[in-house]
């Protein structure tokens, strides 16, 4: 898979922690997913084909920053079920000086600005290249419609990634289109409407 080229941040306070050197990794990693509302939804899949270790070794790793207070995670569900449909990850500011609080703020939100404008450039630039799940996932909540990720890639699968007779030449254009028709169904409406609420929980601890 393509490597993620965004800046990874790891302040002094997780550095010289005693926790495993590639949980300290992993949170560097975490750091440059970061959206711009504060949230990494990379997968424990993602994390393992990254960097070609096992889940249950990137889930020990994440236990590690987690069980530390370094890192929060919030999970929603889907509807009427108790399997989990997204899961929050968002970095922890408790304990940290304020001042050394602010700068690793501005760290982040700098980041952030250079991810989302990659997200939004990325198809703007060469070649096609298929979206991942989490990529169209991301995009969804970027932009607070309620598109299943996984149905979208499956459909798009179905026909190649081709509109018509042509080559797909943006997949977050496609992602806009399914958003216009989707967009006035009281269905979506009410569904759009659970995801905000349970984001706004979850801001509390950005």
């Amino acid at each position: 898979m393509t490597k993620p080229n965004y800046f990874a941040n790891i302040p002094a306070h997780v550095r010289y922690s005693d926790i495993t050197p590639n949980a300290k990794l992993l949170y560097a990693e975490i750091t440059a997913l970061l959206q711009m509302n504060g949230v990494c939804f990379a997968s424990n899949k993602y994390f393992s084909t990254l960097y070609n270790k096992n889940k249950t070794t990137i889930s020990r790793w994440i236990s590690e920053l987690k069980q530390k207070g370094f890192i929060k995670i919030t999970y929603t569900y889907k509807e009427g079920t108790n399997e989990i449909d997204n899961r929050y990850i968002q970095i922890c500011y408790d304990g940290i000086d304020k001042n050394k609080r602010g700068v690793l703020a501005k760290m982040l939100k700098n980041n952030n600005t250079i991810n989302n404008t990659n997200l939004t450039d990325s198809n703007k630039k060469g070649r096609f290249k298929k979206p991942t799940i989490d990529e169209v996932k991301n995009y969804c909540i970027l932009r607070k419609n309620n598109i299943d990720a996984e149905a979208f890639i499956d459909f798009y699968e179905s026909k190649n990634w081709q509109i018509g007779k042509n080559k797909m030449k943006d997949w977050k254009a496609c992602v806009r289109t399914w958003e216009r028709r989707e967009i006035n169904s009281p269905q979506t409406m009410s569904k759009i409407d659970k995801h905000l609420n349970e984001y706004e929980k979850g801001k509390k601890y950005l």
